[in-house]
């Protein structure tokens, strides 16, 4: 059986980032043509799901519920629009804690491991920075970067096989492109 499921780092890949973290929902602005790209990977069979470090939690920028709020904001734009996440994985946690959920380390995908209930092996997971790349490596998933974000600027950084395109969009086309030949 094919590997269905897709997964995505969410700041500077589904929405508008910011060096002052996303903080509510009402910052929360999807980046042009992702929600469609979404819809398109649902239409095609896909399971989407969302790792993303969200460490202005434990910087005591926003808190749980907040974060919940932006998240409950991203699914509900997504299912208006015909598409679907399946679920939504992140860590709290700042850079110094050393934790094992924060990406570049594999607790996240662990997470959606279980969600899915399938092995992420071989799916894409498609990010805008180097810990999202070193986490697809990691756990044997096919590394996607996207150039919206901070992907312009870790484009120079990344080695070996590692599929680059200009946004979700474009991924999402070409993956659904590339299932149906």
């Amino acid at each position: 059986m094919r590997n269905n499921i897709v997964i995505m780092d969410r700041d500077g890949v589904i929405n508008k980032d910011s060096g002052d973290y996303i903080r509510s929902a009402a910052e929360w602005t999807p980046i042009k043509g992702s929600i469609e790209a979404l819809v398109l990977l649902k239409e095609s069979g896909k399971r989407v799901f969302v790792a993303t470090n969200q460490s202005g939690i434990g910087r005591g920028l926003f808190d749980e519920r907040e974060l919940e709020a932006i998240h409950k904001k991203m699914i509900r734009t997504v299912e208006k629009a015909g598409g679907q996440i399946e679920g939504v994985v992140h860590c709290p946690h700042q850079p110094s804690d050393f934790c094992e959920c924060r990406k570049p380390r594999l607790g996240l995908l662990r997470q959606i491991e279980q969600l899915a209930d399938q092995s992420v092996l071989g799916c894409p997971f498609v990010g805008d920075s180097l810990r999202d790349i070193e986490a697809a490596e990691a756990a044997g998933c096919e590394p996607v970067l996207v150039l919206t974000g901070n992907g312009l600027k870790t484009k120079p950084l990344v080695r070996g096989k590692v599929e680059i395109f200009n946004n979700l969009s474009e991924f999402a086309e070409h993956l659904v492109a590339r299932h149906l030949n």
